[in-house]
């Protein structure tokens, strides 16, 4: 079964990683697909995102790619059969679901799949990561170790 996990990955953190690892571990394939959000001001461009992920992903069955538009669609596109959503507390949850409906009511071939954040992912997110860099806090254990510089450098230029 082929999957993709979509977000912004701005920058990705260890949770990111922690549910791709997990992901690769149960399907075929994954595709971490890096959404462009006109919404989001993104501190990284989209091919900065892809360099960090694929510096940090191991495993064949794991590809990443850059898409635009509805994320059910450009799943259907890929081939994908299901969305993995990554919660880590009821509010995340609220808003996933509500994503996971309309995903349905545009295309219900495509399933959307939860995967539970570990505990001590719980509170993290990019943007925890990017406030606690750019106010020179410790980063440690919340960037992969492959990107950790590298990312906290380029936060701290903003």
């Amino acid at each position: 079964m082929k999957v993709c996990y979509p977000g912004t990955f701005d920058p990705i953190t260890a949770g990111h990683l922690d549910i791709i690892e997990r992901a690769s571990n149960k399907f075929d394939e994954v595709i971490v697909l890096i959404m462009q959000n006109p919404r989001k001001k993104c501190m990284f461009t989209a091919e900065e995102r892809k360099y960090m992920i694929e510096k940090c992903v191991k495993g064949n069955n794991i590809k990443v790619e850059i898409g635009t538009g509805l994320t059910v669609e450009y799943a259907k596109k890929l081939g994908a059969s299901a969305i993995i959503r990554g919660i880590r507390a009821v509010t995340d949850y609220e808003y996933e679901l509500q994503q996971a409906t309309a995903n349905m009511k545009l295309e219900s071939s495509i399933e959307t799949l939860f995967l539970i954040a570990k505990p001590e992912y719980s509170f993290l997110s990019s943007s925890v990561v990017k406030e606690i860099a750019m106010n020179g806090g410790s980063t440690d254990g919340l960037l992969p170790e492959e990107i950790s510089d590298y990312a906290v450098e380029r936060m701290k230029i903003e």
